[in-house]
C-alpha cells in the first residue's frame, strides 16, 4: 500500500492535438510546486500521480497543489496492486478510519479504466459494498447522501480514496504567453493578475512609486502582494519604477482635472516598454468600469490611446464586492488594505475629469517633453524576482 496524490485536470482534456504540450507544462508546474518533497510525478491514462511524499509533508503538498493552475481536483489515496483481496482489505481499512469519527452511511463509487480487469464498475460497487457491510454491520448504504464516499479507480494500480479536494482549475501557467501586470498597492490589481494567470499567462509586474510622497512601507506592501500572488502564479519579475519626477511635471504643467488620466497614460507607456523587454504581449490592469473617475469608458479609451499593446482588464464587469471576495480567497486582501498610499492616490485632483476628450488629453500631454524623464525612470527601475 502506497500513499499517492491522484491529480485530475479538466480543461486540458479539450486541447486535441496540442494536449501533450499542456500536459507537459502542467507536470512541470506540479514538480515545481513539490520541489524539496522528494516526490515522483508521472502521468498515465488522463491522471497525474505524485508518489513518495512523506506523511509529514502530505498537507503541505496538498496546499501547494491546490494553487497550481490547471489542476481541477486531487485526492489523497492509497495505491495497491489490483488483486481483489488486496482492494477489499485496503478499502475496509479506509472506511474504518472514516467511521471512527462517527460516520454511519457510505456509498461505493468505481471507475474501471483498465478494461482487462475481471469486474466492471457496477460489479465492483456491488461486491465491495457487500464486503464492507459484512465486516461492518453497523454501517448502512445511502446512495443519495452518504457520509463516506468510497472511491476505487482501477488503472495501472487500484487507487482507493474518500476525498476529492477542489483546486484552482484553469490552464497551466505559461501556456498562454506572458503579460505585464500594473501592480498597485490596492485590492484590484492582484486579483486581475490572478485571474489572467489562471488562464495560462506568466506574469511580470510593474509598480510605480513616488518617494518621498509614498513611504518605504508602501513599497514593501507591493513586494508582499507580489510574493502572495507568486504562491499561485509562480515566480513574478517585479519592476519597481520611480515616478515622482513625472508626476510633479504633470502636476506643475498640466490642467489639474486631467492629472489622473495623464498619469495613467504615462504609466502605460512605461509599462509597455518594460513589457516588450520582458517578452510580454499584453498589459493587465485591475480597472473596473465606472469604479472611479479614471475608469469611465472615456478615460479608459484615453488610456488605451497611449499604447499599442492590448490591455486586458479581467475585472471590467466586476463590482467591488466581487473583487474583494476573490482577494480574500487568494490571500491578498489583508495586505491590500494596509493604510499605505500608492502614487495614484497622492496626487488625486479634487475634481477629476470623468469624460475626457482625447484631443484635449493629447494636447495637455504635449505641454511637457516626457521622453528624458521616461528614460531616467527606466534607468533607475529596480527589478526583483519574487518567488
Amino acid at each position: 500500500m502506497e500513499n499517492v496524490l491522484l491529480i485530475r485536470y479538466g480543461e486540458v482534456h479539450l486541447k486535441g492535438l496540442n494536449r501533450p504540450y499542456f500536459e507537459r507544462k502542467l507536470i512541470e508546474r506540479i514538480k515545481l510546486a513539490l520541489s524539496g518533497l522528494n516526490a515522483t510525478v508521472k502521468r498515465e491514462q488522463g491522471r497525474i500521480y505524485a508518489f513518495g511524499i512523506g506523511e509529514n509533508d502530505n498537507e503541505k503538498a496538498i496546499d501547494m497543489l491546490t494553487r497550481v493552475f490547471g489542476i481541477h481536483s486531487l485526492s489523497p489515496s492509497y495505491g495497491v496492486e489490483k488483486g481483489w483481496d488486496t482492494i477489499c482489505r485496503t478499502a475496509l481499512e479506509v472506511v474504518k478510519q472514516e467511521a471512527a469519527g462517527g460516520k454511519r452511511t457510505f456509498k461505493v463509487f468505481a471507475r474501471r479504466s483498465d478494461k482487462q480487469f475481471f469486474m466492471n464498475s457496477q460489479s465492483i460497487c456491488r461486491e465491495l459494498g457487500g464486503y464492507i457491510l459484512d465486516n461492518m454491520p453497523e454501517l448502512s448504504v445511502d446512495i443519495h447522501n452518504p457520509e463516506i464516499c468510497l472511491s476505487v479507480e482501477i488503472r495501472d494500480m487500484a487507487y482507493i480514496y474518500t476525498k476529492e479536494i477542489p483546486c484552482a482549475g484553469g490552464m497551466p501557467t505559461g501556456t498562454a504567453g506572458r503579460g505585464a501586470l500594473l501592480l498597485s498597492g490596492g485590492i484590484d490589481s492582484p486579483v486581475a493578475g490572478y485571474m489572467l494567470a489562471k488562464r495560462g499567462l506568466e506574469l511580470s509586474a510593474v509598480h510605480f512609486y513616488s518617494y518621498p510622497y509614498t513611504s518605504e512601507r508602501a513599497r514593501d506592501k507591493v513586494v508582499e502582494l507580489a510574493r502572495i500572488l507568486a504562491t499561485h502564479t509562480g515566480t513574478i519579475k517585479l519592476h519597481l519604477v520611480p515616478f515622482t519626477e513625472i508626476q510633479l511635471a504633470i502636476y506643475d504643467n498640466c490642467p489639474p482635472k486631467e492629472t489622473t488620466v495623464l498619469m495613467r497614460r504615462l504609466m502605460m507607456r512605461i509599462a509597455e516598454i518594460i513589457a516588450r523587454q520582458d517578452g510580454a504581449l499584453a498589459l493587465i490592469t485591475g480597472e473596473s468600469l465606472g469604479q472611479v473617475a479614471s475608469q469611465t469608458l472615456e478615460s479608459l479609451c484615453a488610456t488605451n490611446d497611449a499604447v499599442s499593446l492590448p490591455v486586458f482588464r479581467p475585472l471590467i464587469g466586476f463590482d467591488k464586492e466581487d473583487i474583494t471576495n476573490v482577494a480574500r480567497k487568494i490571500g491578498t486582501f489583508e495586505t491590500s488594505i494596509q493604510p499605505y498610499e500608492d502614487c495614484c492616490t497622492v496626487f488625486v485632483p479634487q475634481h477629476p475629469v470623468t469624460k475626457p476628450r482625447l484631443a484635449d488629453i493629447r494636447k495637455s500631454e504635449a505641454l511637457v517633453d516626457f521622453s528624458e524623464m521616461i528614460e531616467r525612470a527606466l534607468k533607475d527601475t529596480e527589478v526583483a524576482e519574487i518567488g
